[in-house]
């Protein structure tokens, strides 16, 4: 490939996505599509009852049906010595803000069995598993498992799961409440609102959601009894993580444990730990002696996948009679489902409650309550965009309690570029950027000032036109431990292994990328190796937009090296002084006589010596492992339109702008296809998406793409986005994070949108989501 065309597909280039032919194709490998010799097949017993003790559970009709292997109960894992699956509630890094009970006490952690023991606290929740040699037989046995429960009173809703008379899922534990926080400072806040010109309150539910990743979970596990080892293909969002945390509950060393993980049909959050049902898979191929595999279907996914969002939030914003924002105080209640997976999203979105705007003083109550309902972790921006749909609904509905125009009133509060980096009141330090021109831009490519004439038009049609805009930031920490090796081979190519995996992100063009610019190597000949254990010592995994910005260090850092190696190798390979050598679209010249070799003539002519220095005897290779918890912030502004109709409450979306500043952007076009699925995520959830539980029963409601609705294709326009790229100060090549920033303002931008459609009836707010149903009965008060 000639010089020039490398060139043109290296940083900043929309290079298509080397991954797209293997996986249109068909030849992608997802966790399903893996078999192993003589693999049976494992079904899980789940309960039918959100809350009841276990009273017994008579396995033995079940166990005589022909083609059982075995049926397994929870004490059996007990038996077994199995551990609890091990949680970083507060992640693996230094966390950004510190959070603990006002009270001094430690926060309550609960333990997170595979199978359920004595109790079962969700629908859903595994009791027992059966494995046969066909899915149909175990489906079969698990229709003969006798279960007897003793139904107890069951809590879903996050308000009252938080009150001393709610009934308690943990018995070592006094109340549902594990985390009970206060942040700021209360009296200053007090005595500001007191003597406040306005103050505007707004109450809501941020809904639970769940990911629908469009591939199930699976698992395929075997047991080698004569070493002790096993392997483990899983869906994953890294196969490093699901590798430690397997090897913790089945009791062994984690060399004794290697996962692979394949192609991943989507992530969003209800990937990122190790589940049950892996847990539960590995095990049964020990107990079995025979390679077991799992795949839910796709309603076992809605009762057992980690789910995501579920806030509770009481706010107030106190304002001058100018509308500077003066202070800002609350309480946000966060639903952990029945085990304390992640108080992540908590305290992700409280620790930016204040967004990109200046409010000087806070007062917020945070808890974390614990439900009849299954764990939630982190889903797409973690908290972020509970918090920012929180802050830009205020913004929306002072605008319309106290008659300030929405856009002024904004950009009066906007941090300015030369304030920043920025304390905010909790404590985070924002690095760097152009907030106001990003809503600027926003506005203008979405003809913001010409909306009059678009709406009178629609009122000609019986239409109602809104339009609405929303700023955000994300801030991204994740796992702070990345690792890359890099060798530059002999045959040509570069093999890059690195433990962060690819969920659909398009790793393999993107990493790539980096290999391409810096070495000026072509990029079909950049092989990115991830997602096996075997190979791959550490790796993060793919969450928090972290993929880029830590594989963009490491590899930075082995280019560097390997550069450096680089040019001692050619100065004892062509007798040229070191200090002559230099490193220029992808050769290595002598300056001197100008003599110049490759990179990859010099990986041949190393293998052709073996009396190499002791700093060289690994050749044209080199390992980065580095651990970085400094957060990096993303921003950006969206302007969305809507159209309805009043008398079915029907909507479209008839414009949607985005404006989304993701630092050194290394695939433009790999971000805004990240950006669209963001959007469309952050609409579903204002629009039609959420977990409907019965407040009395616990049963899920919304247990099928029938009663569950997301959005499809033809719901939406044509997006209009753009990328600024200001150069974050926190990230050695200035990348921010990339993955989830359409998502975080996309909540806040439909309702503000569709409020202002209604704005003409007197609706101040319509709760998501945004159904027709509500948006009637917001219209006619019912």
């Amino acid at each position: 490939m000639k010089e020039s065309a490398i060139k043109k597909i290296g940083i900043g280039a929309s290079t298509p996505r080397k991954e797209d032919y293997r996986l249109l194709t068909g030849q992608g490998q997802f966790s399903d599509d893996y078999y192993l010799e003589g693999q049976v097949y494992a079904i899980m017993v789940r309960s039918p009852h959100s809350h009841a003790k276990i009273v017994s559970i008579n396995t033995s009709v079940a166990k005589k049906l022909p083609g059982v292997l075995a049926v397994l109960i929870g004490q059996d894992m007990m038996d077994d010595g199995l551990k609890n699956i091990p949680h970083t509630p507060f992640g693996l890094g230094t966390a950004d803000i510190s959070i603990e009970n006002q009270d001094g006490t430690p926060i309550r952690i609960s333990p997170h069995y595979s199978i359920a023991l004595e109790r079962v606290r969700y629908v859903g929740e595994v009791v027992a598993v059966v494995v046969a040699n066909s899915v149909e037989i175990a489906k079969d046995g698990v229709e003969l498992v006798e279960v007897e429960y003793d139904i107890l009173q069951s809590v879903t809703n996050t308000s009252e799961a938080a009150e001393p008379s709610a009934p308690l899922l943990w018995d070592q534990f006094d109340s549902n409440v594990c985390l009970d926080a206060v942040l700021g400072d209360s009296i200053k806040a007090a005595k500001i609102f007191d003597h406040a010109e306005y103050v505007v309150k707004f109450d809501t539910v941020v809904q639970r959601v769940t990911a629908v990743p469009m591939e199930p979970r699976s698992s395929l596990a075997k047991y080698d009894p004569n070493t002790n080892k096993y392997i483990v293909y899983t869906c994953s969002s890294g196969a490093v993580r699901v590798k430690n945390d397997l090897a913790i509950v089945l009791g062994v060393p984690p060399d004794c444990v290697r996962v692979v993980t394949g192609d991943v049909g989507g992530h969003f959050g209800a990937r990122g730990m190790l589940d049950a049902e892996c847990v539960i898979v590995t095990w049964a191929a020990r107990k079995t002696g025979r390679p077991v595999k799992w795949t839910s279907d796709r309603s076992e996914g809605f009762l057992s996948d980690y789910q995501g969002r579920d806030l509770t939030v009481s706010v107030e914003l106190a304002l001058d009679n100018v509308g500077n924002f003066l202070a800002m105080r609350g309480k946000n209640i966060s639903n952990l489902g029945a085990y304390t997976v992640s108080f992540q999203p908590l305290q992700k979105g409280v620790e930016i409650m204040t967004s990109v705007y200046q409010i000087p003083v806070v007062d917020f109550h945070v808890q974390a309550v614990i439900s009849n309902t299954p764990p939630t972790r982190p889903y797409r921006s973690a908290g972020r965009p509970e918090v920012m749909y929180v802050m830009e609904r205020l913004i929306d509905l002072a605008a319309f309690d106290y008659g300030f125009d929405r856009v002024d009133l904004r950009r009066r509060n906007l941090i300015p570029p030369e304030r920043l980096p920025f304390k905010n009141p909790f404590g985070m330090i924002y690095d760097n950027g152009r907030y106001q021109e990003a809503m600027d831009l926003a506005l203008r490519m979405s003809d913001w000032d010409n909306f009059e004439n678009r709406r009178q038009e629609a009122v000609t049609r019986g239409k109602c036109l809104g339009i609405g805009v929303s700023n955000y930031i994300d801030t991204g920490t994740g796992a702070p431990r990345e690792r890359a090796e890099i060798k530059v081979q002999a045959d040509g190519n570069v093999d890059v292994i690195i433990g962060t995996v690819s969920t659909g992100q398009g790793h393999e063009t993107s990493f790539a990328q980096l290999l391409t610019e810096w070495l000026n190597v072509p990029i079909d000949n950049v092989r990115i190796l991830t997602g096996d254990t075997a190979f791959v010592k550490v790796g993060g995994g793919t969450h928090s937009g972290r993929g880029m910005r830590m594989a963009s260090i490491v590899i930075w850092n082995c280019v560097q090296e390997i550069i450096d190696k680089g040019r001692k190798i050619t100065s004892l390979t062509i007798n040229c002084n070191l200090d002559d050598v230099i490193f220029e679209d992808g050769r290595f010249i002598c300056k001197e006589t100008e003599q110049s070799i490759s990179l990859f003539e010099l990986a041949a002519a190393f293998e052709l010596r073996k009396d190499w220095p002791n700093d060289l005897k690994d050749g044209l290779f080199s390992i980065s492992d580095i651990t970085n918890n400094t957060p990096a912030f993303s921003y950006g502004s969206h302007v969305c339109e809507v159209e309805i109709d009043p008398d079915l409450g029907t909507l479209i979306i008839s414009g949607y702008t985005a404006v989304d500043d993701v630092g050194l952007a290394i695939n433009p076009m790999i971000v805004d296809g990240q950006t669209h699925g963001g959007i469309v995520q952050g609409v579903g959830q204002a629009l039609m998406e959420q977990c409907f539980y019965d407040s009395v029963t616990g049963q899920l409601l919304s247990g099928s793409l029938m009663d569950y609705a997301i959005p499809r294709a033809d719901s939406f326009p044509f997006f209009t986005t753009a990328i600024s790229e200001v150069a974050s100060i926190s990230h050695p090549i200035g990348v921010r994070p990339g993955g989830e920033g359409g998502t975080t303002p996309a909540l806040g931008v439909v309702i503000n949108a569709i409020t202002h459609a209604l704005s003409g009836y007197g609706v101040r707010h319509v709760e998501m989501p945004a159904t027709p149903e509500r948006i009637v009965k917001a219209i006619y008060r019912k």
